[in-house]
């Protein structure tokens, strides 16, 4: 099979297999059904080797949303890949990733989601370091290490549950005792770490090294969705503690990565930190008590962010390979079916009425209001909202506007192949939000309420979109107080300083540290006072005892001369 087959034969496969899961995923759900399967691989005496797999319609419905935005990222693939030697290699791993995202999701069993957990973060790791540079060797070591926290936490979670007689965590959910909480705090740093909640956030910009699908892949609905999604599977056991210190951790990060996405000119990195901005969205109502919603909103968040990278991957195409927005401008003219697909997929994620992003969106923000959380929270969330739209427009006028780059040479083109995987997700960022609202909730909860908390969703909107619109014209050393100092600037757009001491601060000042320590506990007299004095005394016993043993006619003569000289001398 030549390499245009492979590509098509796994798009075709895959899409057919999305639309069977999700099928099956609204019949179970109307149905009120769920299949749990063991599957016995292997017996031996007494022991078995067994799968467990849990069929119902959130692991369904999830499972097909995968296999929908997975077909359409191959498809776009063997366009995007044509010229690059390891193609094959590159759809091999991505459909590895895709095999891990399934095992994650469909296993109830501790176990045979370390299988999926540790497969993602290793195919993760394989696809970010793809492009063979020292940039993409640094963010793969530092999304592989930064994952493997996560996977140690899993480990010793399956430590903890052999006290109770099982791996399947579903059966421990209601289980509550003190031990309980140390189950609880290693299931959210797990879910912290994949996805790339503060203070572990520095990882997922820095994941951007690797190729644009890759990106779509990821940060729609596979890697760093995977802790949300095991967070909704564990939220009965989560709701019997308290929550509240991280909720603000998932509101900061939410606040931080849209703040971040307003100072940014890197393209990928400003998409890649909205997804961040909608995790901590994911995260915030989840810890609110509310797992329906954040499981509504990762699904419709996960359509329109694959197709926001989809057209990014094509727009850099075009500029020649540069990913700064400042070399872009006037695309609407050279790539109108592109900018189209890029418009509907940004106003999805600003929340616009009657588009996906808006019936989820709008959802957790009423909910919200309905919560009992104090002005500091209701502020930080609708602030968090207004910034999205801020650096859409922002986006929005850098990119699609008559703002003229610096790109003199351009080679515009738009193909038609990848335009077409673009359809599909099209449709998908504008009828899933209604489509899904439908389903999941045939009998809506009736939340009654002022006007001005009704349309402060709305206010807020439209009031970030104004301050983009304006950001997009300010000079940064312009007169407005506080943008005069750089200092700010640096905080505000380098993620409150995280990576520096998440990341650079690991390599530069740790392994000086690490010098230090060795010449002084290592090399130096703490090796002979502490490590070898216990070495040395058993050796000088040893030593003595075989001595003695050797010669103990000799001692024993000696010994009784010596008494006896004492004797007499006493």
């Amino acid at each position: 099979m030549n390499f245009l087959g492979k590509y098509i034969f796994w798009f075709y496969l895959i899409f057919f297999l999305g639309i069977l899961l999700f099928s099956l995923g609204i019949y179970f759900f109307s149905m009120d059904y769920f299949l749990f399967m063991d599957w016995e691989i292997l017996t031996i005496n007494s022991c078995s080797l067994v799968m467990t797999l849990l069929l119902d319609w959130m692991s369904l419905i999830f499972m097909g949303s995968v296999m929908f935005i997975s077909s359409m990222v191959i498809y776009y693939s063997h366009i995007y890949m044509m010229n690059d030697f390891h193609s094959d290699r590159f759809l091999i791993l991505v459909l590895l990733f895709i095999l891990s995202m399934m095992f994650m999701i469909i296993s109830p069993n501790l176990v045979s989601i370390l299988l999926g957990w540790d497969g993602l973060g290793l195919v993760s790791y394989c696809l970010v370091i793809y492009f063979q540079n020292y940039k993409s060797y640094n963010a793969g070591m530092l999304t592989v290490l930064t994952n493997r926290i996560g996977d140690v936490c899993i480990i010793l979670g399956i430590g903890w549950l052999f006290n109770s007689g099982s791996w399947h965590f579903l059966y421990y959910n209601l289980y509550f005792n003190d031990w309980g909480y140390i189950l609880f705090l290693f299931i959210i740093l797990a879910a912290f770490t994949k996805s790339a909640q503060i203070p572990f956030s520095s990882w997922l910009p820095a994941a951007m090294a690797a190729p644009t699908p890759v990106s779509a892949l990821v940060h729609s609905s596979t890697l760093v969705t995977a802790g949300v999604y095991l967070l909704i599977r564990f939220s009965n056991l989560l709701y019997q503690f308290n929550l509240s210190f991280f909720l603000v951790l998932s509101m900061l990060t939410m606040f931080m990565s849209g703040l971040g996405a307003n100072f940014e000119y890197d393209l990928k990195k400003i998409i890649a930190l909205s997804t961040l901005s909608q995790l901590g969205l994911m995260m915030s109502i989840l810890f609110i008590g509310y797992p329906v919603i954040a499981y509504f909103h990762l699904l419709t968040h996960a359509f329109f962010k694959a197709l926001l990278f989809l057209c990014a991957g094509l727009i850099i195409h075009c500029m020649n390979d540069s990913q700064d927005i400042r070399h872009m401008g006037g695309l609407v003219n050279q790539l109108p079916y592109t900018s189209t697909c890029f418009s509907i997929a940004n106003f999805s994620l600003c929340g616009l009425p009657f588009l996906s992003g808006f019936y989820s969106k709008d959802l957790v923000l009423e909910t919200l209001t309905f919560s009992y959380f104090n002005l500091f929270i209701y502020l930080l969330f609708f602030l968090s909202v207004g910034l999205t739209v801020s650096y859409s427009t922002r986006l929005m006028y850098y990119i699609m506007t008559e703002y003229k780059g610096f790109m003199s040479s351009l080679s515009f083109h738009e193909d038609f192949i990848m335009n077409k995987s673009m359809i599909f997700l099209v449709f998908m960022g504008i009828f899933s939000g209604s489509m899904l609202s439908w389903l999941l909730f045939p009998f809506p909860d009736l939340l009654v309420m002022s006007l001005e908390c009704k349309l402060m969703p709305l206010l807020f909107v439209m009031l970030g979109g104004w301050i983009g619109y304006e950001m997009s014209f300010m000079s940064w050393i312009g007169t407005v107080s506080g943008l005069k100092t750089p200092l700010l600037i640096n905080f505000l757009g380098s993620m409150w300083f995280m990576p520096n001491f998440s990341t650079y601060y690991i390599y530069n000042y740790s392994l000086y540290g690490s010098k230090l320590y060795f010449d002084f506990m290592d090399m130096g007299w703490g090796e002979y006072i502490m490590s070898k004095m216990t070495i040395t005394y058993m050796l000088f016993l040893s030593k003595l005892l075989l001595f003695y043993q050797n010669n103990n006619v000799k001692i024993f003569f000696c010994t009784f001369i010596l008494l006896t000289f004492m004797l007499i001398i006493i």
